[in-house]
């Protein structure tokens, strides 16, 4: 199977939720489909070239080297921003400091991390 549209690829993510919600264990024949239309969903899936989904941050070094990322901003820009000096912003994300209070709140007034995310990964 070969699919070669993004009709057909959507067809086939239909078949395959249909086919996982109705089980198909010990069903050969359904197996097989099923398997195969993995398959053919990876490989569309390859010639796009789609990214993989990245993985959220679970941690606020990680949370804050994101939104680094996505301000393209650098190390020491960040720092700048933050108002603190590039060495402590270093030692944050590394894990060899904590986050201050003050801190905090330019965290969250100033890259936009939830205060629930920072109370609970400070």
């Amino acid at each position: 199977m070969t699919l070669q549209t993004p009709a057909d690829y959507r067809t086939a993510l239909r078949r395959l939720d249909a086919l996982a919600a109705a089980g198909v264990e010990g069903n050969a024949a359904l197996e097989a489909e099923f398997r195969e239309l993995i398959v053919a969903l990876d490989a569309y899936e390859g010639q796009l070239g789609l990214l993989p989904i990245p993985t959220l941050p679970t941690s606020l070094a990680e949370m804050i080297e994101l939104k680094r990322q996505q301000m393209r901003l650098k190390q020491k820009e960040l720092a700048q921003l933050l108002e603190v000096p590039a060495g402590r912003l270093s030692q944050i994300l590394s894990g060899k400091r904590r986050v201050t209070l003050d801190l905090a709140k330019r965290l969250y007034e100033r890259l936009g991390i939830p205060s629930d995310f920072i109370l609970k990964n400070a």
